[in-house]
């Protein structure tokens, strides 16, 4: 079983709708929640290095801040070498 955080920032009020979001993925997935942080995401990507966790669950891509690591970004087929998608931004980057 995976062991999974949820992030949510912390100038996100009220909370309770994300984390009810976040929690009821984990359980259609099968998570093990660790826990909900409410720290820079800089914590968050501490606890993934460190191997503390396995998933992170959100509940909007657009919590995420645009200069975090790891950077994800998927390949599709309108990319273009001077075109790349992130994975959480629909912006070109």
């Amino acid at each position: 079983m995976e062991i999974a955080v949820v992030w949510i920032p912390a100038d996100i009020e009220p909370s309770e709708p994300a984390v009810a979001m976040c929690l009821a993925h984990l359980r259609q997935h099968g998570y093990r929640l660790k826990g909900i942080v409410r720290a820079p995401w800089e914590t968050v990507e501490q606890k993934m290095i460190d191997g503390e966790v396995d998933v992170v669950v959100i509940a909007d891509p657009a919590h995420l801040p645009p200069d975090r690591s790891p950077r994800i970004e998927v390949a599709t087929s309108a990319s273009t070498a001077h075109e790349d998608r992130s994975a959480f931004d629909p912006q070109p980057g």
